[in-house]
């Protein structure tokens, strides 16, 4: 494939380039590591390669080695250090974990791991964060901002792409275990091979714990809630020619997670209940480059299925959730250069068809619905300083009329001062999910009249290298307009009347003060409020994070700080007749601590303590979570 390497980092390597093109539609990841505010060259912001200065999107990057820096066992807890993200657990690992981008709602996020869309059709197409394990991923993109023109209903407030490893170079293997507080254990096991024409890779982990209990201990609930996850994970490709792959991926997931009941204005109580289930997640994909590398073709089929049992005291199935997701797609790009100008052309046809499954004591649901989007885009670059897209989609769906969406994007690069001037615009659709449209529990009734939700939203800002390279700091200010938002009343969903506003600003600083001492800091000011003006639940107006890295003793030894502030939000507490009302929710911070020797080459010792000073605090009312708890494991690669 040849691909113009972008101004400021044309000695990336090929490895790297070829390794972000994936997204959005292949499951690539690059081998490098590279530590970076923004990725040298990221696909999510624009579904084609985008370096950094080229990007006039809010983009954010966490890599490998940021992840194993920082001892990350659940990706969640990763992604509360991202300007603009908010995240909430309904108690210890383990329980529902939602994610919100400046204030959007959980299922107004798309997540993608390595190129499949996993939201859970019969999860109100949200995605759980709860049992995603961070062992084999290689990197993660955050795209903030409304971004249906290039993704679809599910991108109103961003997107998350999760990208896992991939095999290079002569055979490896690694492992780790660890053990520490709550009788807690986990492990991870991993090959990896790859060639010019190939390559490899495969990955088991998994993690047991007695936990803590998932009503809040606090409320007089003293029991444990225990945790289990098993996840495997490979990809393989084959190139036969230079310009040609075929890749394939796959995922598999099984928990198991003890859980409380919720019985009204009572809260979270324990009556021994618990979920348990499947995830399954597969893709294949040919790709071919023809002109020389600058006409892209790229072919896609997936398939996901995630299924629930919820059960009681007695482990009887009282209800089953399965969800299931298949998508064809279809991209191709094509390069041209002009002069001082270079023009990128992206065409995609994208069919999905979303299916939900509910079996209960009290209801059964089985309800599909299909769609087809048309995306087009437009990327003009000139005079390597100036970078302008512009990308339209218009998706025709069974249930609701069709819609037209839109984006443009600009960044301006001042190489002399290091500065990088960005503003984006776009316009989203959410489309009712199955359950809101027709109802799942007995006290749950559908509302089969809901109007799809539609925002306006737009963000400008900057990127400003200071101290040479050893410094940046960025800002980004957004404003989002939702119209018709869906919002639940306890009993059924419904459209609120009028616009919902969610506006606030975000900033960044990175510094290496000294060699091998790196400091991350992030701030986020967000103000949410519905139609009625009242504050809009579980999202906090301040979010800050600190993160402090130091590698010393020639590199052999690790130590890394992190500091979470997560600022007063409000959530919903329910009466024992599902009438509800606001209760705020106190602020608090969290301290974790991380460290790493290793003992000889390609073994290490390595551990943690999280929550540091045993902070108490509740992210969901009447939910608890872990107090201080330490870990420690040892490190194999051969």
């Amino acid at each position: 494939m040849s691909v113009r390497v972008p101004r400021l980092h044309r000695t990336a390597s090929f490895a790297a380039l070829l390794g972000s093109l994936a997204l959005p539609v292949s499951a690539f990841a690059d081998s490098t590591t590279i530590i970076t505010t923004l990725p040298p060259v990221s696909v999510t912001a624009n579904r084609v390669p985008t370096a950094a200065e080229e990007t006039g999107s809010a983009l954010t990057v966490i890599t490998r080695e940021e992840l194993e820096q920082r001892q990350t066992q659940l990706l969640s807890d990763a992604l509360r250090a991202v300007p603009g993200v908010a995240v909430n657990r309904t108690g210890p690992m383990g329980t529902l974990t939602q994610l919100r981008i400046r204030g959007s709602e959980g299922n107004q996020t798309l997540v993608l791991i390595d190129g499949i869309e996993v939201n859970d059709p019969a999860a109100g197409s949200e995605y759980d964060f709860a049992n995603l394990l961070a062992g084999d991923v290689e990197r993660v993109e955050v795209l903030r901002g409304p971004q249906s023109a290039l993704y679809g209903s599910d991108a109103v407030g961003g997107v998350v792409n999760i990208v896992t490893r991939r095999g290079a170079g002569a055979p490896r293997f690694r492992a780790a275990v660890e053990g520490g507080s709550f009788g807690t254990a986990a492990g991870r096991a991993s090959f990896g091979t790859g060639t010019d024409r190939y390559d490899l890779f495969l990955s088991g982990q998994g993690v047991t714990s007695d936990g803590v209990s998932v009503a809040d201990k606090r409320l007089g609930n003293p029991e444990k809630d225990g945790y289990r996850n098993g996840t495997l994970t490979g990809n393989a490709a084959v190139r036969p020619t230079e310009r040609s792959e075929i890749a394939v991926t796959g995922r598999y997931t099984r928990f198991r997670t003890d859980t409380d009941g919720f019985v009204g204005g009572r809260g979270a109580v324990d009556d021994g209940t618990s979920t348990a289930g499947e995830q399954y997640f597969g893709r294949i994909q040919g790709k071919i480059a023809l002109l020389d590398g600058k006409w892209e073709h790229i072919v896609g089929l997936t398939h996901g299925r995630q299924r629930r049992d919820y059960r009681d005291d007695a482990k009887t199935v009282t209800s089953r959730y399965d969800g299931r997701k298949t998508k064809a797609d279809y991209q191709t790009n094509l390069t041209l250069n002009s002069g001082p100008a270079d023009h990128v052309l992206t065409a995609a046809v994208e069919h999905e068809e979303d299916k939900a499954i509910s079996r209960s004591s009290f209801s059964s649901f089985d309800r599909s619905i299909g769609s087809t989007g048309l995306v087009g885009q437009y990327k003009l670059g000139l005079f390597d300083r100036l970078t302008l897209t512009g990308s339209v989609r218009h998706d025709a769906n069974d249930l609701f009329r069709d819609a037209t969406t839109w984006r443009t994007t600009a960044a301006y690069l001042i190489e002399d001062s290091g500065t990088k001037l960005r503003a984006s615009y776009g316009t989203g659709v959410k489309n009712p999910t199955l359950f809101e449209l027709y109802g799942y529990t007995a006290t749950y009734a559908g509302n089969p009249n809901l109007k799809p939700e539609r925002a306006r939203g737009w963000d400008a800002g900057f990127d400003q290298s200071l101290w040479g390279t050893r410094a940046s700091v960025d800002g980004t200010w957004f404003d989002q307009r939702i119209r018709d938002l869906i919002t639940g009343t306890g009993r059924t969903s419904v459209n609120m009347p009028g616009e919902s506003h969610i506006r606030g600003f975000e900033l960044g600083l990175s510094v290496e003060p000294m060699e091998r001492l790196t400091v991350r800091g992030s701030y986020t000011w967000t103000d949410g409020e519905d139609s009625t003006g009242a504050e809009l639940v579980r999202r906090p107006k301040q979010l800050a994070s600190l993160t402090v890295n130091y590698r010393f003793l020639e590199d052999r030894a690790n130590a890394n700080l992190g500091v979470v502030y997560n600022g007063r939000s409000s959530d919903w507490a329910y009466d024992p007749f599902y009438n509800r009302q606001v209760v705020n929710l106190a602020p608090y911070t969290l301290v974790n601590m991380a460290g790493s020797y290793a003992l000889s080459e390609g073994v290490e010792l390595f551990g943690r303590v999280e929550n540091l000073f045993d902070r108490r605090y509740q992210e969901v009312w009447t939910y608890g979570a872990p107090g201080r708890a330490g870990y420690l494991g040892l490190r194999l690669s051969l």
